[in-house]
Formats: structure tokens, C-alpha cells, sequence
């Protein structure tokens, strides 16, 4: 497997400052990105993801099952970030934003390995992928995910009315789903993947409405883990400030976390929030609260490590599962050291 040296060529945080103005350009992304997610760190306001395939100004929003809206928030997708309009939740006058953004193709394709026939852009050096589909209602329909490797994880979201944010880790198998848009635990339930993993190719959905209702329309975000830059896996908390040690074989520069044997808030946490440890500053997906202060994890040189007890990140005997993106790989040849923080 390739390695990738310099991950943020394909995924990059970046901070801002509204100034509430009607056209706002973000830089320092370093690549035109295919999905924006951003999220006002000093006012609770929702988040906001944005994608290439459904369009600028098309919005959807983790914490909440609402439809998909249009709104003037990221109103384009720039050579070295976007640009946002005067919705408050992406540009209100001296709030905080923080904005999570990966590439993928920069352009889209029909993707037709699945029986039901996508739209897709995909980046198969960093395993990510955004498609779209409309459901057919039919148990084992498959969709093409464009990644020609299995992914580890993806999310899949119904657009046309509202529905839970179906998450599929490969930790947590194919019996069901965890919702990101809640703080709830894992749901067994066949209709959402047909009780089938997913191959290179495509992925395999059942009858529940959220991910395959006839004639629904949806969105997807794909992951295939990727050498010195993705890992996706779970680990048992030990309840302990000298707490659970997670190797990815990178320094991470964005981690989500969600507890999944009983219930807990996900949480997201950066390096560019926080470019020391201890890492601390947490937003959470399933809600619009504003960023928090609590002691959370050391970021290492390969990997993180929980530094404290807490029911979200390191309660004993509990499971969690993670996604992490990388900072810096453990090796490469990029001739940036990989140090913790």
C-alpha cells in the first residue's frame, strides 16, 4: 500500500472569524475542497456540511434528521478553500468557525457498479469518496462508492425529507447502524445494510428508509483507510487518567470519537483548535453547542491517548469506535518529523 506524506494535501482544518458580510472567502485550505464541514465554535450554531455533488448552498446539518436545505453558507468551492455568504451559522460579524475540509476528484462521474447508479466523486489515493443515489426500496441494492477499496466507514443521509445519519464502521459490523446525529448506541437493524459489508466496489443497502427508500434521494461519504493518512478502529477505555494509548501510525490532525456500548455525545477534536496538548477543545457532531474545555487526549507521535476518565472517551470497560485523520505519517519522506505535541 502507497504511503501518503503529506496528508494535508487531501485534508486540512481551517479557523475563522465571520465578519458578516454577504461574500466571505476562507483560504489556507491548500486544495479546492469537495466537502466542507464548518462549525461555529464561540455561538451554538449548527453545523454545516457542504459537498461538490450536491452543490454549493445545498446544506445539511449533523446534529439534527432535518432535509437537506439551501442556504447561503459555503456558496462556493475555491482553489485553496470557499467562499461563504451572510448566514450567520457560516459567517456571522466576530464568531469563531472552525472548518474541517477533504478533497476528492474535484469533479464527478456516473458510477454505475452498484444496481442502483450513483454520482461520485472519489479520490482513491486518500480512500474518500462523496456520491449521491436515489433509492429504489429494494433489500440488497447496491451502490458504487468509486473508492476500488473497501471502505472502513461511511455515512449516508436521506436529502429529500428528513431521516437519521446512518453511520457504518466496519468495528461495529453490519447488523446495523450508530447515528450521527445522536447520542444513542449502536441499532440492530437489518433494513439498513442487508446485513452485508461492503466490497471495493459498492455497498449494500436493505429496506429502511433513512439509506434506501423508493424514489428517495441521498448522500454518502466514504472511507477506505489509507497508510499515513486514515485509520478507522475502536478500542476499550480503562478509566484511568493514564487512559487507553490508540496507535494509528500518525500524529492526528482530526479525530472523531463516539461511545458505543452505552450512551455518550460524539466528540471532534484538531490540531489546529488545539496545536498543543493536552487536546481539549471539543465540538460535538450531534449537537450545536458551542466548543468546551475538558482534559481529553495527548496527541502522539503515532497515535492519541486518553487523559482522563470521562464517559466519552475513556469510562472503563466501554467501547468506542474512532475515525482519525493524519497530521504528520509516523514514516514517509516528507522530511517533517513526526513529534507529539
Amino acid at each position: 500500500m502507497a504511503q501518503i506524506n503529506k496528508p494535508d494535501e487531501y485534508f486540512n482544518t481551517v479557523l475563522y472569524t465571520g465578519d458578516g458580510t454577504s461574500s466571505k472567502a476562507i483560504t489556507g485550505v491548500g486544495f479546492q475542497p469537495d466537502w466542507v464541514w464548518l462549525k461555529a465554535r464561540s455561538s451554538a450554531y449548527s453545523h454545516q456540511l457542504f459537498d461538490v455533488v450536491r452543490g454549493a448552498t445545498k446544506l445539511l446539518t449533523s446534529e439534527a434528521t432535518d432535509a437537506e436545505q439551501t442556504l447561503s453558507g459555503v456558496t462556493s468551492f475555491d482553489s485553496d478553500g470557499f467562499t461563504v455568504g451572510s448566514d450567520a451559522g457560516s459567517n456571522n460579524n466576530t464568531t469563531t468557525f472552525a472548518s474541517w475540509n477533504w478533497l476528492a476528484s474535484n469533479t464527478t462521474a456516473s458510477n454505475t457498479a452498484g444496481s442502483i447508479t450513483s454520482t461520485v466523486s472519489a479520490n482513491t489515493t486518500s480512500g474518500f469518496s462523496i456520491g449521491t443515489y436515489t433509492g429504489n426500496g429494494s433489500a440488497g441494492a447496491t451502490v458504487g462508492h468509486g473508492l476500488g477499496a473497501t471502505p472502513k466507514c461511511f455515512i449516508v443521509k436521506r436529502r429529500n425529507t428528513a431521516a437519521q445519519w446512518n453511520v457504518y464502521h466496519e468495528s461495529l459490523g453490519n447488523t446495523g447502524a450508530i447515528y450521527l446525529n445522536d447520542f444513542g448506541t449502536f441499532n440492530t437493524v437489518t433494513g439498513f445494510w442487508n446485513n452485508t459489508s461492503p466490497n471495493s466496489n459498492t455497498f449494500t443497502l436493505g429496506t429502511d428508509a433513512a439509506g434506501n427508500g423508493s424514489s428517495d434521494t441521498y448522500v454518502f461519504y466514504a472511507f477506505a483507510e489509507k497508510k499515513g493518512f486514515s485509520k478507522f478502529g475502536s478500542y476499550t477505555g480503562n478509566g484511568s487518567t493514564d487512559g487507553t494509548f490508540v496507535y494509528t501510525g500518525f500524529k492526528p490532525a482530526f479525530v472523531i470519537i463516539k461511545r458505543t456500548n452505552t450512551t455518550a455525545n460524539w466528540i471532534m477534536l484538531d490540531n489546529k483548535r488545539n496545536p498543543f496538548n493536552v487536546v481539549n477543545k471539543v465540538i460535538t457532531p450531534n449537537r450545536s453547542n458551542a466548543e468546551f474545555d475538558t482534559t481529553t487526549f495527548d496527541a502522539l507521535s503515532n497515535g492519541f491517548k486518553a487523559r482522563e476518565a470521562d464517559v466519552g472517551n475513556n469510562a472503563s470497560g466501554s467501547t468506542y469506535i474512532y475515525m482519525a485523520f493524519a497530521e504528520n505519517p509516523l514514516v514517509g519522506t516528507n522530511n517533517i518529523p513526526a513529534t507529539a505535541r
